[in-house]
């Protein structure tokens, strides 16, 4: 008989491979690190895009947010089947072909003599962005020892944060001195470096081939679910196909957990293995890092928060993040660092505290012009900390070695999901307290509650269940 779909169960976790040793680490390091950087690099560098993009191929605001959407849809269905292509054919040929699909992608957009040609290189991006952190992860969980995976986790965290200080301001002087097609171009130097640093560097396929038959159906029931609670959350199509698609949307996607979890207990090897939902740690990792991801994504009303309650104009509200991004990068390289002597319930406390404080702050204080920034650097400290490497560390002491890509794959959707879920209830919230200053201030106020919560789950962390871990 099997066990219910929400049981604890104490599956084996199998052999732990060997790490490599310390030099051949620090050659993975950069194609890593690289590698990360180029996708979160090219999402920082499209928005200041936008503009150019609508002049060059004579679209309105609501077709050219589908540059967005397309990426965001192709990207989050795509994190598990590359996780479970990286199982299968080994981390290596999967990571590099995802660099080179995402250089192709790249070099789409920037041949494009039509906008529909903009839209096919974007979801090609997506799909090959769906799987390069996941497999750098996996990457890490396999060839660094569990003492070290917090650090590097913590710096690959941290190029994000780095991506999204430097991508507007690169964007906007390749806008002046080339052209918007330059912004995808300078992908394709940085995706060679990987590719040929990666050749040598990355780990080939250890251990036999696996025989199981590809999920096929899986993958596809994933797909469709991620794809339409993306849709009904976000309710991304409202402009195009009116207002009552989204409930539509969100049944399908109810409907589609359910065929998985009927799918997945059939297949042989699941994409998305039914062990990862089974276990009481892991069931409490996916829901801190919905949390990681709701506290994330509030950033996005920071600077409209600022142009409403000091009057600063849109264009210069995006230097106030400066302050922010670098407190992320910092927390997510610092306390990456600490992870392993202190443990991942006393780092993301911390970080979940900082959200609680900054997100407090800026809806209880907004007239201040101090405590917007303490507020906001608090915010960066706690995204840094919660989204930097700790979670994906966590998990990687959770799961054995078969299971890395699919469970780091999985960190990707919930972060994602929180990202979804915090755009819209914010939005509502904003809007039902009569927007403005108001408005943005009881969101807040409604992140530092759900941060809250988060800090009290993150204080049932228990210590690490994988034997090297706890070696």
């Amino acid at each position: 008989m099997r066990p219910a779909l929400m049981a604890t169960v104490d599956l084996p976790l199998g052999p732990e491979p060997t790490t490599a040793a310390a030099p051949a680490r620090k050659k993975m390091l950069p194609v890593l690190f690289l590698g990360v950087f180029m996708a979160a690099l090219d999402a920082a560098v499209v928005a200041p895009a936008v503009p150019a993009l609508k002049a060059a191929f004579g679209v309105d605001h609501r077709q050219v947010g589908l540059v967005t959407i397309v990426f965001s849809l192709c990207s989050l269905s795509a994190s598990a089947l590359m996780a479970n292509l990286s199982d299968r054919l080994g981390r290596r040929t999967v990571y590099l072909a995802d660099v080179a699909g995402f250089a192709l992608g790249s070099l789409v957009i920037a041949q494009a003599d039509g906008f529909g040609a903009v839209l096919v290189g974007r979801a090609l991006q997506g799909l090959c962005a769906g799987g390069i952190t996941p497999t750098a992860s996996a990457v890490v969980g396999d060839a660094f020892p569990p003492q070290e995976r917090g650090r590097v986790l913590g710096l690959i965290g941290a190029t994000f944060g780095m991506a999204f200080l430097v991508g507007p301001m690169l964007a906007s002087v390749v806008l002046v001195v080339a052209s918007w097609r330059w912004i995808f171009l300078v992908n394709l130097p940085v995706a060679a470096l990987v590719f040929g640093l990666g050749l040598s560097a990355l780990p080939g396929r250890t251990g036999p081939q696996p025989r199981a038959p590809f999920d096929a159906a899986g993958v596809a029931v994933l797909a469709v679910t991620l794809g339409s609670l993306m849709l009904g959350i976000n309710r991304a199509l409202d402009v195009h196909l009116g207002r009552t698609l989204w409930p539509a949307l969100l049944v399908a996607a109810a409907v589609g957990v359910v065929s998985l979890a009927f799918l997945e207990r059939q297949a042989a090897q699941p994409v998305m293995p039914l062990p990862l939902f089974q276990r009481v740690p892991l069931l409490r990792a996916w829901l801190l890092c919905l949390g990681a991801g709701f506290g994330m994504g509030s950033i996005i009303f920071v600077s409209s928060l600022a142009v409403s309650a000091f009057g600063v104009t849109a264009e210069r509200a995006g230097l106030l993040l400066i302050p922010l991004v670098l407190a992320s990068a910092a927390g997510s390289m610092g306390f990456g660092r600490l992870q392993h002597r202190l443990g991942a319930r006393a780092v993301l406390g911390t970080g979940f505290g900082a959200l609680v404080l900054g997100a407090g702050l800026l809806g209880a204080v907004t007239e201040s012009w101090a405590s917007f920034f303490v507020a906001t650097t608090l915010l960066g400290l706690g995204v840094g900390v919660v989204v930097g490497g700790t979670l994906r560390t966590m998990v990687l002491d959770e799961v054995g070695a078969a299971e890395r890509g699919a469970a780091q794959a999985l960190v990707n959707i919930f972060i994602s999901i929180g990202n979804l879920l915090v755009v819209a209830t914010l939005g509502a919230v904003a809007e039902g307290a009569g927007g403005g200053t108001p408005g943005l201030s009881r969101a807040y106020l409604v992140v530092a509650f759900v941060m809250l919560v988060m800090a009290g789950v993150a204080a049932t962390i228990g210590p690490p269940r994988s034997r090297a871990a706890t070696a």
